[in-house]
């Protein structure tokens, strides 16, 4: 049992992105007593969360998902229901995950997606605040290195060509993609923004890109901390190494804009990875420091590897110690 940290101030803490690595972080924040708001990609199209998207036109519900679960306080039971994820037998329900349709219900009900997060979020007992960095899909496009395109998050990595620069448009109308309400403000407010860990271009890069997400988390006085991935990732960092990582976020933003990096010097096991369950996963990420430093940020390497289960993940509890550690250190 984890025991919850209590201090007098919470630090305003707001973490972006996305896929498997974003609720790894929360779950330790949650347990550190911290003002926390989730700002979560709206971008994905395949699997469950592609399927309710098509034939709802609602923003996918899959991250949002675990999001909510990781900062939930709700029974172990309950959690497992609403992760419950059909078996591939199963007709019109196979692989949906129960939450999944949850969601896609409330939005229905409420007619957004936006306010059946808010209302789940109220049920599930969520510590924090989670807001998708849209409340309309969004489809992420990606410019490869030789002039062709990729329209879909989940076609992106498939001809694994170099990505020059990814943007998004919304997928059901011709306006310029908006930040969701209360995203730009949390971000002004905050006093420590994290970027990942996640898939570079099509988990944290996807809420960047939205103007006013990006010009707010530009123009933050907060310290934003960008966690490297520990492995590269197949058609998206391939022979990636940190100071690469950083230089894509900078150049998208066309500023200097991170402060800090973490990063992970404990090394993987040789032949640890099991293949078949993390086939996206290459090789361990190289360093660069005299990169890192020419992109203007503090370095802080240090042993943030977790393995578990035949895949390599960040301990949440190492990174969220830094992270406090960096946050009490700027701002109190």
């Amino acid at each position: 049992m984890t025991i919850k940290k209590y201090r007098i101030r919470k630090p305003k803490i707001v973490v972006v992105g996305g896929g498997t690595g974003l609720p790894v972080i929360l779950k330790s924040l949650r347990n550190q007593s911290a003002d926390i708001t989730a700002v979560v990609t709206v971008a994905d199209d395949g699997g469950s969360s592609g399927a309710i998207r098509d034939s709802m036109n609602l923003t996918p519900p899959g991250d949002l998902r675990n999001v909510l679960v990781a900062l939930s306080d709700m029974p172990q039971l309950y959690e497992d229901i609403f992760q419950y994820r059909f078996n591939e037998e199963d007709n019109y329900f196979a692989n949906h995950a129960i939450g999944n349709l949850i969601i896609a219900a409330v939005s229905e009900m409420r007619g957004s997606t936006y306010e059946a997060i808010q209302l789940l979020s109220r049920m599930m007992h969520v510590d924090g605040h989670v807001y998708p960095s849209s409340e309309k899909p969004l489809t992420l496009h990606a410019v490869f290195k030789d002039g062709t395109e990729a329209v879909g998050e989940s076609n992106i990595a498939t001809d694994r060509k170099t990505i020059d620069r990814v943007f998004v448009k919304n997928t059901n109308d011709e306006e310029q993609p908006k930040a969701a309400r209360k995203v730009v403000k949390a971000i002004e407010e905050a006093d420590m923004i994290v970027l990942g860990p996640g898939s570079m271009f099509t988990s944290i890069l996807p809420n960047l890109v939205i103007n006013e997400v990006g010009e707010a988390i530009k123009n933050t006085k907060a310290e934003v901390v960008y966690i490297c991935n520990i492995m590269t990732q197949k058609g998206e960092t391939e022979h990636f190494s940190d100071a690469d990582h950083v230089r894509v976020l900078n150049d998208h933003l066309d500023s200097k804009f991170v402060n800090t990096v973490l990063v992970n010097t404990e090394n993987v096991p040789e032949g640890y990875m099991n293949p078949e369950i993390y086939d996206e996963y290459l090789v361990q990420v190289e360093h660069d420091f005299q990169g890192l430093r020419e992109e203007g940020c503090r370095v802080i390497s240090t042993d943030f590897l977790k393995l578990r289960d035949g895949g390599v993940f960040h301990d949440g509890d190492k990174v969220v110690d830094e992270l406090f550690r960096i946050v009490f250190g700027a701002k109190y």
